[in-house]
């Protein structure tokens, strides 16, 4: 007759089990320590939760800013001709003049669009997959990168003879 006793897991006992698997019997096991809990994480939820309108929000604002973004960059790279078209919007007499530092201004306020929308784009993809809400990123990011662009743009402007002889007149009515 062939050994019929039960294979290892089939029929066999926890105590039989461990002794085949060649582990010491439970009652001679020292007492596990208690695993420490797993730590929520940050915004007090245990896992990230999907937000599709926020998601659908933040890459809307996303492409709208990158519409921007390329539509006034390029216009920054012919700053005279852009300026020309503020200033006779504005009611200035005469034209911009003030080409030297507006070429190295423009090419700036340029180069710190598409950084500032690079940059925002990162912070908000990286909040998306963390499963935060992110589409506060886009118009901070946009606030932030308009001002400093601004500046950039101002700065020729603000040294360009005929605005400042319209500031000059309108200042003194």
């Amino acid at each position: 007759m062939t050994d019929q006793r039960p294979q290892y897991g089939e029929i066999a006992t926890l105590e039989e089990q461990r002794k085949a698997a060649g582990l010491p019997p439970l009652d001679e096991m020292p007492p596990a320590a208690a695993a420490p809990a797993p730590e929520p994480a940050s915004g007090g939820a245990a896992t990230a939760r999907p937000r599709p309108v926020d998601r659908f929000i933040t890459i809307g604002l996303l492409a709208y800013g990158l519409v921007n973004v390329v539509m006034t960059g390029l216009s920054y790279l012919d700053f005279p001709t852009a300026m020309n078209e503020m200033m006779s919007v504005l009611g200035v007499d005469g034209e911009f003049t003030n080409f030297a530092q507006g070429k190295v201004w423009g090419t700036v306020a340029a180069i710190v669009l598409a950084a500032g929308w690079s940059l925002t784009a990162f912070f908000s993809i990286r909040r998306l997959r963390g499963g935060k809400a992110s589409w506060w990123v886009p118009l901070a990011g946009a606030a932030v990168t308009l001002l400093v662009a601004s500046i950039c743009a101002a700065i020729p402007l603000m040294n360009d003879p005929a605005f400042i002889d319209f500031v000059a007149k309108t200042a003194g009515q």
